[in-house]
């Protein structure tokens, strides 16, 4: 009996652990600047911004675009996503079943930490 309930309950460790999971937030601190070093204003899904400044940024299966409305700089920057590497230890620890959540979590994510707008 003692045995099914342990092995119970580590399947389900197992199962519904994923590395990027845990060690990831749902958002990641991006530092937003512009090239000429001055201030300016925008917004990346939706969410308005100054910078240079920090931005979060919810973590997603989909590219981002910081979207810039200070004269001078290029309207769009692309933030492109990619795979974090935390999400590879999921291969060797957590198998498909770490693998799937950071997926489905979509905490596997990330961003470039820095991003800098075009600016005359």
């Amino acid at each position: 009996m003692k045995k099914t309930v342990l092995l119970s309950a580590l399947l389900a460790v197992v199962t519904l652990s994923g590395c990027a999971s845990i060690l990831n937030e749902k958002t990641q601190a991006v530092n937003v600047t512009a090239s000429n070093g001055k201030e300016i204003v925008g917004t990346i899904d939706g969410a308005e911004f100054k910078a240079p400044g920090i931005v979060n940024v919810v973590r997603e299966n989909k590219n981002k675009t910081v979207l810039v409305t200070t004269d001078g700089c290029a309207k769009e920057t692309s933030l492109e996503k990619s795979v974090d590497s935390k999400f590879f230890i999921n291969i060797i620890s957590g198998g498909a079943f770490g693998s799937t959540t950071d997926y489905m979590t979509e905490k596997m994510w990330r961003y470039s930490e820095n991003v800098v707008v075009s600016c005359k």
